[in-house]
C-alpha cells in the first residue's frame, strides 16, 4: 500500500518500489519520501555485507520522446537506477561500491503486459535485487 513490496524467488530477495514512491513522472530525481525509504533500506544493507545489490529501473511501454539527456524509456530507466544507487551509497558509506550495480531495463520486463493504466502503473518501478555472495556461500559449504 505504500508502494513497496518484498518477494523472494530463485534464492534472491526482490524489493520493488513503485514509481510513485520514488519519482515524479518522467523525472530521475528521487522524491523526499523515496529518499527516506532508501535510507532505511541502506541501513539494512549496511548490516549485511555478504549481499550483492542490483538496482534495476523499469518503465511502462508508453514511448517517451524526450530531448536532452532523456531520449527514451531506456535512458529514463538507467538514470533512475543510477539515482537510486547513489542514494543508497551516500546513505551508508560502509556499503562497498563493489557490491552494488545499476541497470536500466526500459519497458522490456513488464510485470503486467496489459495496455491499461493500472498495468502501466505496476510496470513503472525500481527493483532492488539482493543476492548472497556465492563465493562466501561456497566457503561456508566447503568448510562443512
Amino acid at each position: 500500500e505504500k508502494g513497496l513490496t518484498i518477494t523472494q524467488k530463485n534464492g534472491k530477495i526482490y524489493v520493488s518500489m513503485d514509481e510513485s514512491l520514488l519519482f515524479a513522472s518522467g523525472k530521475t530525481a528521487v522524491e523526499p519520501k523515496g529518499i527516506e525509504a532508501l535510507k532505511n533500506l541502506a541501513k539494512v544493507l549496511d548490516q549485511n555485507p555478504d549481499i550483492n545489490i542490483m538496482v534495476e529501473g523499469h518503465t511502462d511501454d508508453v514511448p517517451m520522446h524526450g530531448n536532452g539527456d532523456i531520449k527514451d524509456n531506456w535512458d529514463l530507466s538507467v538514470m533512475r537506477a543510477t539515482s537510486v544507487t547513489k542514494i543508497i551509497l551516500q546513505s551508508s558509506p560502509n556499503i562497498s561500491q563493489k557490491r552494488i550495480s545499476a541497470a536500466g531495463r526500459g519497458e522490456f520486463f513488464p510485470l503486467d503486459a496489459a495496455k491499461t493504466p493500472e498495468a502501466r502503473k505496476k510496470n513503472r518501478r525500481t527493483e532492488i535485487i539482493l543476492t548472497p555472495k556465492l563465493d562466501e556461500l561456497l566457503k561456508v559449504l566447503g568448510s562443512n
